[in-house]
């Protein structure tokens, strides 16, 4: 799931964009809280990309901050709830401090099946499918699934980590970004105008219902109905 919006609704209020961000992280409490009652097995949310390190750097700061809180604040509910959390993307250029929490978030949660939230943090597509391509040349072999653990591998991820099933966007952008372009190769798309601060359990529950409508023939001509396991 791609969460925009943010500023853009805490401009329209005449709010600094920091109020948007800290807005936007209620909307994450309500759409991990809800997933499970849909079916979602898996929920991907893109956090923060490598391109937002080029944002201002109190922006960023307040990003990183948001971020740590989050992982602290939210910890003991997921382990209650059964969420297992997973924090994908670049590592090297996290502080000590979010890092830390990161780690303990990954390992308090282990064992939780109930949902796999995974955070991308630092997250680039294109650079994790460079440096997997790199890593999966070194070890001359061959095949999708072995290269899709090698990028699994780079980005921190599980290595039986799913494709993606269906990609909501909001605020009425209509692209992917540079989020998960391998897993997305048959992805169904949802856009939505809203923002990401007004996104809740009816607009999470009406893209999902809207999945479900559509038919999937992943390339064949026979159809099959949509499955309910996977959404980012």
């Amino acid at each position: 799931m791609i969460m925009d919006g943010n500023g853009r609704w805490a401009r329209r209020r005449g709010w600094p964009r920091s109020k948007g961000h800290r807005r936007g992280s209620r909307t994450v409490r309500t759409v991990v809280r809800s997933a499970p009652e849909l079916g979602i097995g898996v929920l991907t949310l893109y956090a923060f990309s490598s391109d937002n390190w080029g944002r201002p750097r109190g922006e960023v700061d307040g990003l990183m901050t948001l971020l740590e809180r989050y992982l602290r604040d939210e910890l003991g509910r997921c382990v209650d709830n059964g969420v297992r959390v997973n924090v994908v993307g670049r590592r090297d250029r996290l502080e000590a401090g979010l890092l830390e929490a990161v780690q303990a978030a990954e390992e308090r949660t282990a064992a939780c099946r109930r949902l796999h939230l995974r955070l991308a943090v630092d997250y680039s597509s294109r650079e994790l499918l460079t440096r997997a391509a790199r890593l999966f040349s070194l070890r001359e072999r061959g095949g999708q699934r072995y290269f899709s653990s090698c990028l699994n591998r780079v980005m921190h991820s599980d290595p039986a980590a799913p494709a993606v099933d269906l990609l909501i966007r909001t605020s009425g952008e209509k692209r992917l970004s540079d989020f998960l372009l391998w897993e997305c190769a048959y992805a169904e798309l949802v856009f939505t105008e809203t923002l990401w601060p007004d996104f809740g359990a009816a607009q999470l529950r009406q893209a999902v219902e809207e999945f479900r409508s559509r038919r999937r023939r992943f390339g064949l001509v026979e159809a099959s109905p949509a499955g309910k396991r996977r959404a980012s």
